[in-house]
């Protein structure tokens, strides 16, 4: 049992039970309250079913002590109601009972009962019972709450586990799936898919004239601009560096085109602020597309195409796009 959990487990013990006598009987509550708050507990009360299901709804308690009869519906009923509820489905339930025949057991048992009181009450045997199960549903909730959070904790590894560290956008991993799926859409499909492979110009000297904490700065709002303008069924990735990737589901030569252009013009009028400074920075950068399956029959070669393509536009003077 690590720590945590020990310690999560004290801490519900300190808090003072709420313990629910639905009973018609006058009597038979008062006797009930009597012995249970001599033993700490505090007491709520209920005299019908109906009643009793809008008590543990509103607030509910740690444990429910029912007669089986009540005016207005089967003790049994309230037990499928309340098992039934993921609000209250841990309560632990007490039958409480003058009849001792096992048929009206295995009917509570069915129902949902977690345990049976006979009349008489004995004193001893009330509060050792309604211990053990009290102590059982805090077990229960603390475990509910651990599963919770372990799958939320599990949730985020799976989002960090394709998405990139600095800029939030799909890491090189998530880049490659995500392409190889596309693909297959495609031929499924028989619908184009565009790669555009974007790099910073010059993004070495940017390091060295404002700092790598700006560098990486103007990667976070190089990402963000990019993720703005573009759709929400395309994919953009950080690939390696300055460098980063679209696919274009959908998209054939001459749209990635317009796609293309459009992305280098935002980005070149674009001011990038900088820490401690009052004045931005600009930046530009090369583009290389290419598409499936005009250009390539398979995501290897898509991929090496559109990169020879953002070679030659960086050979071409840079602040351009050049299509496969």
């Amino acid at each position: 049992m690590t720590a945590d959990l020990a310690r999560t487990i004290k801490e519900s013990e300190t808090k003072r039970d709420v313990i629910l006598i639905v009973d018609d009987d006058p009597s038979n509550r008062l006797l009930l309250k009597e012995i249970l708050t001599s033993n700490g507990y505090e007491v709520k009360m209920a005299r019908k079913g109906g009643e009793a299901l809008n008590m543990v709804q509103e607030d509910p308690p740690s444990a429910v002590i029912l007669d089986v009869l009540l005016p207005d519906m089967n003790g049994l009923q309230i037990c499928r109601k309340m098992k039934s509820s993921k609000q209250t489905r841990f309560i632990p339930i007490v039958l409480l009972t003058a009849l001792r025949g096992n048929q009206e057991r295995i009917q509570g048992i069915e129902a949902g009962a977690d345990d049976f009181i006979s009349k008489p009450v004995h004193r001893v045997e009330l509060i050792t019972r309604i211990k053990s199960l009290v102590r059982i549903k805090r077990l229960n909730e603390i475990l509910e709450q651990k599963v919770e959070e372990l799958e939320a904790v599990k949730e985020k590894l799976k989002t960090l586990a394709v998405t990139d560290g600095l800029t939030a956008v799909y890491n090189y991993r998530a880049f490659r799936r995500q392409l190889k799926h596309e693909i297959s859409r495609s031929k499924r499909f028989r619908m184009p898919v565009s790669l555009l492979i974007i790099d910073i110009d010059h993004f070495k000297e940017y390091n060295d004239q404002f700092g790598h904490l700006n560098g990486d700065r103007a990667l976070q709002q190089f990402a963000s601009l990019l993720k703005k303008n573009i759709r929400e069924i395309d994919c953009l990735a950080r690939y390696g560096g300055e460098e980063f990737t679209v696919i274009l589901p959908g998209t054939d030569k001459r749209s990635s085109a317009f796609v293309a252009e459009k992305l280098r013009g935002l980005i070149e009028k674009a001011n990038f602020a900088l820490m401690d400074r009052t004045e931005s920075s600009r930046i530009t950068v090369s583009i290389g597309a290419a598409t499936y399956p005009d250009d390539a029959e398979d995501e290897e070669t898509l991929i090496h195409l559109t990169d020879q393509a953002l070679y030659q536009a960086k050979r071409n003077g840079r602040n351009r796009f050049v299509l496969v």
